[in-house]
């Protein structure tokens, strides 16, 4: 493969690093945020050991090779979302802390990703100090996420919301979902998640059948009232 589908700046097999210094994986498929977010982490953990991939297939190349303290990992990423690359990650490394940094603030994706073995869920509508803070709370064994949100999923439980229909999708069937609720037809989903369109096909209608629904119109309007679209 091309060097510019793996990002790592270290050697394939460096050893891991002590507490003192930590390493950290950044997955982040837009290189400005990328680069941010590893200054962020380098001016604060001035001796880390700082990986970088822009997508699942490097992400887990790097998580294979080498012995991560913390990854940091965007939900929207190319071809798969973060809910799903989440799960391979875990999968390859048991106890693996994974930090969400994401553009959805909607509770439901937090809820799946806090649900999937994620420490933390920031958004990135929130300054950088509450990433860092998300930082050291997984680094501790902690698990952390903004006061606003926790009230969120507390009421949500309360009433009964995270029993919703969607909260029991699997992370490729929600993506779809989505997809479908913005609008893209089934040939645009295959050829983004290059999935073939019967399976893409497949999909919808398993949909349609979990969520009682007839009609994409009726996927849209619903993931418009529970927040689930950007």
């Amino acid at each position: 493969m091309g060097m510019s589908r793996y990002l790592r700046r270290e050697p394939k097999h460096s050893p891991a690093v002590t507490a003192e210094q930590p390493r950290f994986l950044v997955v982040e498929d837009h290189p400005l945020v990328r680069r941010g977010i590893r200054q962020l982490i380098a001016e604060t953990y001035t001796r880390a050991t700082i990986d970088e991939a822009d997508c699942a297939e490097s992400a887990i190349s790097c998580v294979r090779t080498a012995e991560y303290d913390l990854v940091v990992l965007d939900l929207s990423l190319p071809r798969q979302s973060g809910l799903e690359v989440l799960d391979m990650l875990r999968a390859q490394k048991n106890g693996l802390r994974v930090a969400i940094y994401s553009m959805h603030a909607e509770r439901q994706f937090a809820v799946r990703a806090l649900k999937a073995g994620a420490h933390a869920y920031v958004t990135k509508d929130q300054p950088p100090e509450q990433l860092l803070a998300a930082i050291r709370k997984s680094l501790a064994g902690g698990i952390w996420v903004s006061d606003t949100l926790a009230e969120s999923i507390t009421r949500d439980i309360s009433t009964g919301m995270d029993g919703l229909p969607h909260m029991r999708l699997s992370p490729r069937e929600l993506r779809v979902l989505t997809l479908l609720a913005a609008g893209n037809t089934v040939s645009e989903i295959s050829e983004q998640l290059t999935l073939s369109v019967k399976t893409i096909s497949t999909y919808r209608t398993r949909l349609l059948e979990k969520l009682g629904m007839k009609s994409n119109a009726q996927i849209t309007r619903y993931c418009l009232d529970h927040g689930l679209l950007r």
